[in-house]
């Protein structure tokens, strides 16, 4: 059995066409009167990203699912890091999905069994450790802060089939900031209001590329072969041509470390059910929904950070600190962009009055 590994669709890059290129110039000498142009050579040579690949190619792995001795579906990964026993390796949270021990496959062949230490849904991102003897290289990290649109970037993973192991794709980063909406089954800790399915926006560089099932959670790498990203996702469409998506190298660390430290992500959690406008008027919260904007407060749980706030079921929340609230989503994207402990503003409204309070993060129990 195959299993596909996609999240919209798929992970993620480039074709690569890696060539010298001699390019010689003469000119020739040329004479009139009082006039003469000498002869002038002009050598170009573009040795590609050959270098940046062998910077990296040994340090990207193959995850491995298998189901009674078959491989059953796999995607890729990276070595992250080491410490005196163990190394760290990353992929996409929906390649390892509810597994706990996976085949890790390297560049020579070689194989060793890793352990699923942890993960998160909400960025996609899942560790896995092994010996730290087994592995072939670690890899370096880079940043995603002066990343430029039209910036050289490439990935390494395996495509479609174990036949392609280890494929080099090539192209650019095309955006930055790129919010995707992501589904799940499950109703978590950012507590949607009367609904059994979960959503959210993910952040993501975006990139041109050729997108392949098996790509997922590969290194996607600057032109120094440093990881910018984890390859996650493309739009999937018969008109849709070379749209694919990554996750920031900034957010991996911020999960990974987590993980490895404390054995679990902790997330910001305010302790309310939401919902959109319309579906809240339908829905009883509220009596109009005309020229309304936010979220309204389904539920509000008991002894929660917003319970402590006052918030209470009804209220139209319209923006954390600075950030304008226009849907759910949006507040839970920008809920996640601060921490545990840290102190938020609350703009509401309630009976038609603008109000504030100040809410302070918690951690889902």
């Amino acid at each position: 059995m195959k299993k596909k590994i996609l999240y919209v669709v798929l992970a993620v890059l480039f074709v690569l066409v890696s060539a010298d290129i001699v390019l010689t110039i003469n000119k020739e000498i040329i004479q009139t009167t009082n006039i003469t142009k000498t002869e002038k050579e002009v050598t170009v040579t573009d040795k590609g990203i050959a270098d940046a690949v062998d910077e990296l190619m040994d340090a990207t792995v193959i995850v491995e699912i298998t189901n009674g001795g078959q491989v059953a579906g796999w995607g890729s990964g990276f070595v992250y890091k080491t410490d005196d026993n163990n190394a760290y390796i990353i992929t996409n949270y929906h390649v390892t999905d509810n597994y706990r021990e996976v085949t890790i496959e390297f560049t020579d062949a070689s194989t060793t069994t890793g352990k699923v230490m942890g993960g998160d849904e909400y960025t996609d991102v899942s560790v896995i450790k092994v010996d730290k003897n087994s592995i072939k290289k670690t890899a370096k990290i880079g940043t995603t802060t002066d990343l430029r649109s039209g910036d050289t970037v490439f990935a390494i993973g395996t495509p479609v089939s174990m036949n392609l192991k280890f494929t080099v794709t090539r192209g650019i980063l095309s955006g930055k900031d790129r919010l995707l909406p992501m589904t799940s089954s499950s109703n978590n800790i950012f507590g949607n209001y009367n609904t059994n399915a979960e959503s959210w926006y993910i952040n993501l560089l975006q990139i041109d590329a050729s997108i392949n099932s098996g790509n997922s959670g590969g290194p996607l790498a600057n032109s120094n072969g440093e990881v910018i990203g984890i390859t996650n996702s493309k739009l999937s469409s018969s008109s849709i041509e070379n749209i694919g998506f990554a996750v920031p190298i900034e957010y991996v660390e911020n999960v990974a470390n987590q993980v490895i430290e404390k054995g679990e992500v902790s997330r910001p959690y305010a302790g309310v059910g939401l919902a959109e406008i319309v579906q809240a008027y339908k829905a009883g919260l509220i009596d109009s929904y005309e020229g309304l904007s936010g979220v309204v407060i389904g539920t509000v749980e008991d002894n929660s950070p917003a319970a402590q706030a006052g918030l209470k079921k009804g209220d139209i929340i319209t923006k954390i600190n600075d950030h304008v609230i226009t849907s759910v989503n949006y507040f839970k994207y920008y809920l996640n962009r601060y921490k545990v402990g840290d102190k938020v503003t609350i703009s509401y409204t309630r009976d038609g009055k603008d109000n504030t309070t100040e809410l302070e993060l918690g951690k889902k129990s």
